[in-house]
């Protein structure tokens, strides 16, 4: 089992010429699939809880063979016939096996057990830039810059891939080590080479062409890169104030009605008013020149793109990791008690090909 190794991009070769092939990488392991073992995490010892949800768990695990620590993020079977999500979690771990890129997470292996399926991915310790949002409240335009020139390269990645994310919020996107961000959670992700309709996503990021059940693209996730800058630096969603009464804030979103804090930048004020553009020929990343509309903008100017995905450039913030198992920037888990294990695989049919 492999360990990730940071990718280097030269920046004598054309960037172009740099996703084209990294586009060739994930369509050939797209095409691709081999079926999870069925031996749970007997490999693996399990350190700790780092969260849980309806779904399932998300635990440090540590590899008995090699010492490795990861995250495995483990689905209950039941859950997901119960909520319906069986397209979304056979879609998911696809896409985890086939992305390689320096700001996303990626499929280290997968299992399945009678219960339950089980992702094993890169442990990222420094928790969730949700976390760390929240503690500091709001980010310096630059440190916000520094974020979201980082998520935006994700993005152009997916999208070179015909990948729609789909999911984009501060809770999704995670800090490793080094003060880097990798997005994560890609319960939504989609193969998309035209247009879809499925509704889904988290509510406040939602564009006005899902809450409407138009046919939509990529535009979706440069609407939402477009509330989540404008969270960097104000400390909460352009439509947050509404979200008590979730019709309120669906029409407010496509009206597009909300405020734009007096201290922003000019540069930042422009950039977010084209990004939360209900006019799909008026938004960024989908006009014709594309994601450059976004890459070249003023706000924008100061970032050194291939520096940034080689990450030699210094991080506003670097988390404190005393220990290989420190798990001080994930909230508290209360263990609940372990469930009795079934005694024969559950729906084995439905998730043959997991």
């Amino acid at each position: 089992m492999g360990v990730y190794e940071q990718q280097s991009f030269s920046s004598k070769v054309d960037y172009k010429l740099i996703l084209d092939k990294l586009r060739e990488e994930f369509n050939k392991k797209f095409s691709q699939n081999t079926p999870s073992l069925a031996i749970g995490l007997d490999n693996y010892e399990i350190k700790a809880t780092l969260g849980a949800g309806s779904f399932g768990k998300v635990q440090m695990v540590k590899e008995k063979s090699s010492g490795n620590y990861y995250a495995s993020k483990q689905l209950s079977k039941d859950q997901i016939m119960k909520t319906k999500q069986v397209a979304h979690v056979m879609s998911e771990k696809r896409v985890l096996r086939s992305i390689f890129f320096p700001f996303t997470v990626y499929l280290v292996a997968s299992f399945k057990d009678n219960d339950s399926l089980y992702l094993i991915l890169p442990i990222v310790p420094g928790g969730e830039l949700f976390t760390y949002h929240r503690k500091v409240r709001k980010f310096s335009e630059k440190q916000a810059r520094f974020y979201a020139a980082q998520v935006f390269l994700a993005l152009e990645y997916l999208h070179h891939c015909s990948l729609l994310y789909r999911d984009l919020k501060p809770e999704n996107i995670m800090i490793d080590k080094n003060g880097y961000l990798k997005v994560t959670d890609f319960g939504f992700a989609k193969k998309v080479e035209t247009r879809t309709m499925t509704l889904c996503g988290t509510p406040e990021y939602l564009p006005p062409e899902i809450i409407q059940s138009k046919p939509y693209g990529t535009s979706v996730d440069w609407w939402a890169f477009g509330v989540l800058v404008y969270e960097f630096v104000a400390g909460h969603s352009p439509f947050s104030s509404h979200n008590r009464d979730m019709m309120s804030m669906y029409n407010k979103i496509c009206e597009c009605d909300y405020k734009m804090p007096s201290y922003f930048s000019g540069s930042l004020r422009h950039l977010v008013d084209h990004l939360l553009q209900v006019d799909l020929s008026k938004r960024y990343g989908n006009l014709i020149n594309g994601n450059k509309d976004i890459k070249d903008h003023e706000w924008f100017k100061e970032i050194d793109w291939i520096p940034l995905l080689n990450q030699t450039i210094s991080p506003p913030y670097i988390p404190t990791i005393s220990n290989p198992e420190d798990i001080s920037h994930f909230d508290k888990i209360s263990e609940g008690k372990p469930k009795t294990k079934a005694k024969t695989m559950r729906h084995e049919e439905i998730f043959a090909d997991f």
